[in-house]
């Protein structure tokens, strides 16, 4: 079962019908009880860094971590990449799944945001994500906050400075730019994870 974390926020519709393209038959879920049943977690993401809180309020986080140790492949897209990190100087009182130590913070002051369109991968090491992926290929972003390039970034963009496109470590994986929109590569990255099988 794929389970498709809903906390309220994020483009579940585009998610869901990408994933869908994809060869997967998604169940969209707010109930920790279901993502203790899934055999990949997907969490999409639009909007505030806040909005996750509701995973810690609601027993989502809990469920999730406990996955992620039993070795359930997890994919974070846009702000759900950023809640794999500790946190968000968006919103500082709320915490991330501290899967990577790292605090994401706003772009640099000079540079327009939200940082919205089309920019070219940079990947840094071979990576189940980006697997018949070109190096160069272009996906479609929209944040103004970004992840710090960390040990298990995968992929990198530029803008203005260099940022984490994507992370993978295990069975913990995350992309900054929406896969739902980012055309035949965008759905390429979601059949890789969707086919990957842990070992």
């Amino acid at each position: 079962m794929i389970a498709v974390v809903d906390y309220k926020a994020g483009n579940l519709t585009s998610v869901i019908k990408a994933l869908r393209a994809a060869g997967a038959d998604p169940q969209l879920t707010d109930d920790p009880a279901a993502v203790l049943r899934a055999d990949k977690i997907i969490l999409p993401g639009v909007g505030h860094f806040a909005a996750t809180q509701f995973l810690e309020d609601e027993g989502l986080k809990a469920a999730i971590a406990q996955r992620i140790a039993a070795g359930t492949p997890l994919l974070g897209i846009c702000v759900g990449l950023q809640w794999l990190f500790t946190g968000s100087t968006e919103a500082p009182d709320t915490r991330g799944l501290a899967a990577f130590p790292e605090i994401c913070d706003r772009f640099a002051p000079g540079k327009k945001v939200p940082h919205v369109g089309w920019n070219s991968l940079s990947i840094r090491i071979e990576s189940r994500l980006f697997a018949g992926i070109s190096n160069n290929s272009y996906v479609y972003f929209t944040h103004s906050w970004r992840a710090p390039v960390v040990n298990a970034t995968v992929a990198v963009t530029e803008y203005g400075e260099p940022f984490t496109a994507a992370v993978e470590r295990d069975n913990v994986m995350g992309v900054q730019f929406h896969p739902e929109k980012s055309a035949e590569t965008g759905l390429r990255v979601l059949r890789n994870f969707l086919e990957w099988r842990p070992c």
